[in-house]
């Protein structure tokens, strides 16, 4: 067992305080978390971190290993004094590759000191830690908020074996969507993500909801608005039309000289929402026919001629 310097392994010098040894084990344990870090060697580099920081961070076990560190720091001293060095090399042959004997040593050192140092550390090895969390963007369609929805969701989970080795696996699921729900909204499924390791809770799934958007119908907030194609004629004598809802067709009356642009009211034909209903808003659009024959061309010619009309009126007031 070869001597491992713990403040190295967590980047810190050994006077360091408590609180940047928290730190520091914080960051690195995030860094290489082996459900996450794409480093070739992240299990092991996780393990030598929790490793040093359950020594480091309790006060009477650092006490030990700093004098453990010591005696170390002397014995390549006297290793060096001994075998005399060129140019440090000597000293850092010892430090990196040591020899039986003081590997020997080492471990009886650590054993007498911690009493069986391995079964101590292991406790850090071995620390709980809740499985990775999952971020799903989920498609639910405008028709599908007005009542809670049950609907299914497929995602991939990732998994670690016992060898350290990860793999993915396909997990199915039915959900409730509940009525009301809007753009961006996450919704939480507890302890359905993978699983933890060392008995730590499973993680989450968080299912970001994406309103998919709809042919006729424009969302702002919990209103609806379509727009209503009318011909002239429909516009200026006034009609009565089908208007398409999220809940089916009703009847709507259109007043007349209506407008472009005009917006009419449907009173609670919108989305829902956690507390009341949005309103529909039909939009008003004048369409001229794509052609005319020449018997409509004759009636558009009289009417032009008899209309006491100028649309363009305010424009002489103004100039």
């Amino acid at each position: 067992m070869k001597f491992k310097d713990y403040y190295a392994v967590l980047g810190i010098a050994p006077d360091a305080d408590d609180k940047a040894v928290k730190v520091a084990y914080k960051k690195l344990a995030r860094e290489f978390h082996p459900d996450v870090s794409k480093h070739a060697q992240a299990e092991e580099k996780f393990k030598e971190i929790g490793e040093a920081y359950e020594v480091i961070h309790n006060k009477e076990e650092r006490a030990k290993y700093d004098e453990l560190r010591r005696h170390q720091q002397n014995r390549a001293r006297q290793h060096q004094a001994n075998q005399g060095s060129r140019n440090g090399s000597s000293q850092g042959n010892y430090q990196q590759h040591g020899d039986p004997q003081t590997d020997q040593e080492f471990s009886d050192f650590i054993n007498s000191m911690f009493g069986g140092a391995r079964g101590g550390f292991q406790q850090g090895r071995t620390r709980e830690q809740k499985g990775q969390d999952v971020e799903i963007e989920f498609p639910v369609f405008l028709e599908e908020t007005l009542v809670d929805t049950v609907k299914p969701v497929e995602f991939m989970l990732p998994q670690r074996d016992n060898n350290g080795r990860v793999s993915e696996s396909k997990k199915s699921l039915k959900v409730k969507i509940p009525a009301g729900v809007v753009n961006g909204e996450r919704i939480r499924l507890k302890g359905q993500g993978a699983p933890g390791s060392a008995n730590g809770p499973n993680g989450d799934v968080y299912l970001q909801i994406r309103l998919v958007p709809h042919p006729l119908f424009d969302v702002e907030d919990h209103n609806l608005s379509i727009v209503v194609p009318l011909a002239p004629w429909e516009a200026a004598l006034g009609t009565k039309l089908n208007l398409p809802t999220l809940s089916g067709k009703i009847q709507l009356t259109i007043p007349a000289n209506s407008q472009s642009g005009q917006r009419l009211r449907v009173k609670g034909k919108g989305l829902v929402s956690k507390k009341t209903k949005g309103d529909l808003f039909a939009v008003i659009k004048i369409v001229n026919p794509p052609s005319s024959d020449e018997a409509s061309k004759k009636l558009w010619a009289e009417l032009a001629e008899n209309a006491q009309f100028d649309p363009r009126s305010k424009w002489s007031e103004s100039i």
